[in-house]
């Protein structure tokens, strides 16, 4: 089983544990949210419709939040996991938001086209560093001037010891809030493909990318939003006919 078809098992149930096993879900979720609204806003402002292209987007949580806080933006949803998709397109397609769903790994190219944000959660650290690095290199070539990139990411320790730390806070924590023996076995199933980094290592890898204004806007343990912001005004965001509210 590679990490599509583990995350595709769970696709039915994924959203319903997200609270216990993100224990600071809504200022982990609500800072990424909070991150790309400005540059969507501007973006409208300019007459322009936002585009969002999310980056192992799952069942679309994300995505949706940000469809929430900023109405009338349209959504490009990158995932190797087509069951995950399946969840996230019918969510958005009952609330009308225009989308497209593109199955593809992290590691293939990204959908063409310029985006005022690119935005991921709870994917990239599936990648191994050099993946990492040039995923973020990709990602800023994708944005359009002042476009943003922001990452609500499971993050290392940046020794050792703070990641046992981290881990052990982790499962006091979602045990706290009612995970059973089998959610956190499951779970601990999923995370044997995770490679994560800490916040420094990727706030300089943003940097090397060609990002400005990079920084680590929240952290709690293992769960941390980071991002930065492609240099210049907001531009042109492409072409809009690729998308539809029935995808």
């Amino acid at each position: 089983m590679d990490v599509a078809q583990a995350f595709d098992a769970v696709a039915g149930s994924y959203d319903a544990a997200r609270r216990r096993l993100v224990p600071c879900f809504d200022g982990f979720y609500g800072t990424a949210v909070e991150v790309v609204e400005p540059a969507l806003r501007a973006a409208r402002a300019a007459g322009r419709t936002p585009e969002v292209l999310d980056l192992g987007a799952g069942t679309g949580l994300l995505s949706s939040l940000v469809a929430a806080a900023v109405p009338g933006v349209r959504l490009t949803l990158v995932d190797a996991a087509p069951k995950m998709l399946a969840v996230a397109a019918d969510q958005l397609t009952s609330r009308g938001v225009p989308h497209r769903v593109v199955v593809a790994d992290l590691t293939d190219p990204l959908p063409d086209g310029r985006y005022d944000a690119v935005v991921s959660a709870l994917a990239v650290h599936h990648l191994d560093d050099a993946g990492k690095r040039d995923l973020y290199r990709r990602a800023a070539e994708a944005l359009v001037p002042g476009g943003v990139f922001v990452n609500a990411e499971q993050v290392a320790g940046p020794t050792a010891e703070l990641d046992r730390r981290y881990h052990e806070v982790w499962l006091a924590q979602i045990t706290a809030r009612g995970s059973d023996a089998d959610e956190i076995a499951a779970a601990a199933q999923r995370m044997a493909y995770d490679r994560p980094a800490s916040v420094g290592e990727q706030c300089r890898w943003l940097s090397d990318a060609g990002l400005t204004d990079v920084d680590c806007f929240f952290k709690a343990w293992r769960f941390a939003v980071f991002g930065g912001r492609a240099p210049g005004a907001n531009g042109p965001a492409g072409d809009s006919s690729r998308y539809s509210t029935d995808d």
